[in-house]
């Protein structure tokens, strides 16, 4: 008895460590990222160029390029991009400007 007691209470404590995320909360969390980013942005009719990067949990981060234009009126409505960092955890979105990684066409 003592034996399956024993058991049953680390069977509970491992349980967690087996959840892994389902396909359903990855959506979820790119729609978010996507909505998060987009919102952050500085850009104009701004868009997602590509897929995102995720990062392992032990970085806790994801990285998605943005696109569109930039709306101060000396930059007379030039194309950029941004690079945006997504927090998952918080799901905050920082952006910097990016147009250096990619050529613009």
């Amino acid at each position: 008895m003592r034996t399956r007691g024993k058991l049953l209470l680390i069977t509970l404590l491992l349980s967690p460590l087996a959840q892994a995320s389902s396909e359903a909360a990855w959506q979820q969390n790119d729609k978010n990222m996507q909505q998060s980013c987009l919102k952050a942005s500085g850009l104009k009719t701004a868009k997602v160029v590509g897929k995102p990067i995720q990062y392992d949990d032990s970085v806790g981060f994801d990285a998605l390029l943005l696109e569109g234009r930039y709306p101060q009126k000396h930059m007379k409505n030039q194309v950029g991009r941004e690079l945006c960092l997504y927090q998952r955890q918080s799901g905050k979105a920082f952006v910097s400007e990016a147009d250096h990684l990619r050529a613009v066409k």
